[in-house]
């Protein structure tokens, strides 16, 4: 059984596992045990007519709180099918199932508490990226594979042209500290990355530079600067000083890509998506984006 009394001592394979040094899971479990303690009193203690207090009988096979976060940070670091999971830690695989959507909630709780997880609201966008230093951002979509929906007129919708399969999108919006700043909702795979940003209205403070790939072509917020290569004309080439350009804005927006990157360090929003359960899919995007967050403000503040 893996635990994490016997992976603290072994710190590059705790990192391997779980994407986090043993400093930044101890940083993230204080906020991950009070996390734990609200989702119990919510829903076993307060307001529940017991029979017995909670917390007798048998013991459960993931008993101490670091346990509980190994758990669920090894699950959206690997992504192992549900039996493996339950068999790496000595469960059931209805018991693994159980254990991967309650840990959830609580961990996306505790990267809330660390002030970790992007805006989902378009209209508080504006209020968050006004706090940003310099005001420069960058927008970009990513698409992540799912198992086929078996109505077809989701089959439909969810088939990405661009993919060759069937996907979920979101919109992300970085800073240039490698943030994650706001995410947008799921949508299904076939939405253009252009229609989504249209249907969210996204505001930007007064001023604002804004980097975007020709995805976004025609999306011009108001009062924002952006920046965007130049395609190819039809039939033509491009000048030496348009490509030259374009390369300019590449290394600006190879960032967003950096930061893509590193929230799909957990596999689970990398690898094709197996998990059904309503909403499961947006739940663990924001939270990969929090970990991702949770990581780089840890090793930004140990570079100062």
């Amino acid at each position: 059984m893996i635990c994490y009394q016997k992976l603290k001592n072994k710190p590059r394979i705790l990192q391997s596992l779980t994407g986090l040094t043993v400093k930044e899971f101890e940083t993230l479990l204080l906020s991950f045990e009070p996390a734990w303690q609200k989702y119990i009193n919510e829903t076993f203690i307060n307001g529940k007519q017991r029979k017995r207090e909670f917390g007798a009988g048998r013991k459960p096979e993931l008993e101490t709180i670091a346990d509980k976060q190994l758990f669920i940070l090894f699950y959206f670091r690997v992504y192992p099918t549900q039996e493996l999971q339950g068999f790496l830690f000595n469960l059931s695989q209805p018991q693994a199932n159980e254990w991967i959507h309650r840990l959830t909630k609580v961990l996306n709780q505790a990267l809330g508490e660390e002030q970790q997880l992007p805006e989902r609201k378009p209209e508080k966008l504006k209020q968050v990226l006004e706090k940003c230093p310099g005001l420069e951002f960058i927008i970009d979509g990513t698409e992540r594979g799912i198992a086929r929906p078996k109505d077809k007129e989701k089959q439909k919708s969810y088939y990405s042209g661009k993919k060759k399969r069937h996907t979920v999108k979101n919109n992300l919006i970085s800073d240039r500290q490698g943030r994650v700043l706001f995410l947008s909702q799921t949508a299904e795979g076939k939405k253009h990355d252009k229609k989504l940003a249209d249907e969210e209205n996204y505001q930007f403070p007064e001023g604002s530079k804004l980097g975007k790939d020709t995805g976004y072509q025609g999306y011009e917020p108001d009062g924002v600067i952006t920046f965007q290569p130049k395609k190819k004309p039809k039939g033509g080439e491009l000048t030496e000083s348009e490509k030259e350009k374009n390369q300019e804005i590449a290394k600006e927006r190879i960032e967003i890509e950096h930061n893509i990157s590193g929230v799909k360090r957990s596999r689970i929003v990398h690898d094709i998506f197996r998990n059904r359960k309503d909403l499961f899919a947006d739940v663990v995007m924001e939270t990969a984006c929090g970990l991702h967050n949770f990581r780089t403000s840890q090793r930004s503040q140990k570079v100062a």
